[in-house]
This record gives C-alpha cells, structure tokens and sequence, in this order.
C-alpha cells in the first residue's frame, strides 16, 4: 500500500521551493558582485541590486507562509522544527542579500580607483563562499548532516583567505598611500565575503537542528 499523503507535507514543499527560490537569487547576487569587481563592470553590479530587491519580496512571502502554516496546521515536533529552520534561514538568506549590498556599495567605490587587479585570493574566498552556500541550500533539501559539516569546516578556509587579503592590503595601504581608498574598499569586500560564509553556517547549523535534532550553534564538536 503506498503511503497516504499529507496535505502538511504539500505546504512544507511549497515553503521549501520558495526558500530555495530565494537562495538562489542570493547565489546570482554573490556571481555578480565578483564579477562587477574583479572585472570592474558596473552592469554587473546593478544586477546585485536587482537580485536584492527579489531576495527582499521572498523573504517576505516567506515569513508570511511560515506564519499562514502555523496558524492553520497543528505541525509535529519533525515538521514543527522544519517551519522553525525555515523562518531562520529566511532571515539569514535575507541578510546574506544585504551583504551583497554592501559588497556592491564598495565595489562602486572601487571602480573609481586606478588599481585594475584584486588581490588573487578573492576569487578563492568567493569560489569556497560560494560552495558553501550551495552546498548549505542542497543539505537542506535533503537534510544531509554531513554535507553540513562540510561547509561547517570549509568557514575556516574562507577565515584564512580572509586575513591574507587584509594582510596583504595593509602592506599596500603603506607603501601606496595614494590608492587609500581603494584598498580600504577591498578590505571591506573581504570582511563582507567573510561574513556570506557566516550566514551560510548558519543555515547549516539550522539543518542539522532539522535533521537530528540537535542545536550545535555554540560548539560544532557536539555533532554525532
């Protein structure tokens, strides 16, 4: 006999395709911002801003499903933690799009200096964020905990590749003076990229909670 299904499980879907919707308009905002900078394109940057305002209206519809499902069904503990995680991740994906902002708001700046190269490791750091955010929406879908601690141990590498870049453009910001500015925006590039990888963690850390069970937020050693 085939399994009766529920009706809860077509809104959980539902929510789902509409999280995942969003996460992608947060990884084209993350494409676009690198190339805007590494290739100093402004039409690559207005596409950020573009991806933003999309990741901004899902996130609304989001929490509005989020609250619709609550207040209409009565969700066991499983399904209970799965509308939980959703409402999180919203928030983190959502900010992970106001980061693309400010990555963008300081590519401008960039643009306007004589510098034509980035620094090489930001291409690395924003290939890992990039894995990390896939890879944190995919383990989602399938609830994959040891996906998650890939990404979990991939924020470390995208840490490293952090304070190289720093390191090497305070090295800069002494002996060129004159592009202050644009290294300084770089900075901030960097510390924003960092901060992508952050939210992705987060997201990981919700699906492990989702899966297991388990709340590791204050200590990734407690994953069994």
């Amino acid at each position: 006999m085939l399994p009766m299904h529920r009706h809860v499980d077509t809104d959980l879907n539902d929510l789902k395709d509409l999280l995942l919707s969003m996460g992608g308009c947060v990884e084209k905002a993350i494409d676009e911002v690198h190339e805007g900078i590494t290739k100093k394109s402004e039409s690559h940057l207005a596409q950020v801003e573009k991806q933003e305002k999309l990741i901004n209206e899902l996130h609304t519809r989001v929490d509005e499903e989020c609250l619709k499902f609550l207040a209409m069904q009565a969700p066991v503990a499983s399904d209970l933690r799965l509308v939980l995680a959703v409402i999180k991740i919203n928030t983190d994906l959502e900010r992970m799009g106001d980061q693309t902002l400010n990555i963008c708001y300081n590519g401008r700046e960039f643009l306007r200096s004589t510098i034509e190269q980035v620094p090489k490791e930001l291409d690395s750091m924003k290939k890992e964020v990039r894995f990390m955010v896939k890879s944190a929406l995919d383990a989602f879908v399938r609830q994959d905990v040891e996906l998650c601690k890939k990404v979990l141990n991939h924020d470390d590498i995208v840490d490293r590749y952090r304070n190289q870049i720093v390191d090497q453009l305070k090295t800069k910001l002494k002996s060129d003076p004159n592009n202050t500015d644009a290294y300084l925006n770089l900075i901030m590039i960097a510390k924003n990229m960092e901060r992508l990888a952050d939210h992705a963690t987060n997201i990981a850390e919700d699906v492990i909670f989702v899966a297991t069970g388990t709340d590791i937020r204050h200590g990734h050693e407690q994953i069994k």
